[in-house]
């Protein structure tokens, strides 16, 4: 478990802090990604992934998550980003993300990798860039 604080926030890895009927509400109804899934699909992926919550510290609160699919050796997928309404605009997003960045970048993996519609501004602060030759990545979709 890794925690770190970003002014009145403490972010950590501790699955027993997630609250996740807020993440379920959260992403299925604000999440332009993740609108309308399902609390099932949601408690799976939270179970198969890293998550990283942040927390404000006085109250406990549950202010942001971010999710990581990884194998913890050379690759991981970040993805679930998201901060609550009333946090937003106090740099708390680049801190979910800093946390993320530090805690695999401490196991050596390769890359991480993300993708966005809205948020490349956030994700390049902290190092991510376009990818070199996209046409090298290969998708397949089931949905």
């Amino acid at each position: 478990m890794t925690e770190t604080m970003h002014g009145a926030y403490t972010i950590s890895t501790d699955p027993a802090r997630l609250d996740e009927d807020r993440i379920h509400r959260w992403l299925s109804t604000e999440a332009y990604w993740a609108l309308g899934r399902s609390r099932e699909k949601q408690d799976r992926a939270i179970a198969g992934s890293v998550n990283f919550g942040a927390y404000e510290t006085v109250s406990g609160q549950m202010a942001g998550f971010a999710r990581v699919v990884t194998d913890h050796a050379t690759f991981a997928w970040l993805c679930d980003v998201y901060v609550d309404r009333s946090a937003r605009g106090e740099g708390l997003g680049t801190a979910l993300v800093t946390a993320v960045r530090d805690h695999f970048a401490a196991l050596g993996l390769r890359r991480i990798l993300l993708t966005t519609d809205d948020a490349h501004g956030l994700y390049e602060k902290v190092g991510f860039t376009k990818l070199a030759v996209p046409g090298n990545w290969l998708n397949l979709m089931f949905e």
